[in-house]
């Protein structure tokens, strides 16, 4: 790695086998993987380590996981990985800045639709990056948010299906 270069391993709790040493107690499956294709904790922490000691003062490594918690806390430490960005769901607020970017719509002239928009936001799971994308579907504000909305309608639908067939399949299951 040279100088001013920066590394992005993303998903490091798929592609590496590196959960917490504590829960890897509750489930031994992990050991039995597929070993052939993992990177092990202590293989990972060398590796980083390594890149810092090497390379000279203007690198950055990224790191993404969807699940922390499952990390294990030697490669969490401070001098490993040095700042945590928690990367939520889009919200209103969110949603705003996205459409002034995308669309040029300020605080003071808002669109019709932008409340609608925001109590859908506030009650689905959508990121900024699917927001953006619907928002870049159309130069015409209108057909943009109409896009949006259209989009969040069918996500909290298929969440409701979901949560409904979830709770069937238990009641099912608690009848036998």
């Amino acid at each position: 790695m040279t100088n001013r270069s920066i590394l992005v391993i993303e998903d490091i709790d798929c592609s590496v086998d590196i959960q917490n040493r504590e829960s890897n107690k509750r489930s031994q499956d992990i050991s039995q993987r597929s070993a052939s294709n993992k990177l092990t904790l202590s293989g990972l922490l060398n590796f980083t380590d390594g890149l810092w000691s090497s390379c000279g003062d203007e690198r950055i490594i990224v790191f993404t996981t969807n699940h922390k918690e499952q990390l294990d806390p030697a490669l969490l430490r401070p001098g490993r990985m040095d700042l945590h960005i928690y990367m939520s769901y889009c919200n209103a607020a969110g949603f705003r800045i996205l459409a002034a970017n995308y669309l040029g719509i300020q605080e003071n002239n808002r669109h019709r639709l932008c409340g609608e928009i925001e109590a859908l936001i506030e009650s689905t799971e959508i990121t900024p990056a699917e927001v953006a994308e619907e928002l870049m579907k159309s130069d015409d504000v209108n057909v943009a948010l109409e896009g949006l909305v259209n989009l969040l309608k069918c996500k909290k639908a298929a969440k409701s299906n979901e949560t409904e067939d979830q709770g069937k399949a238990r009641s099912s299951g608690s009848e036998e």
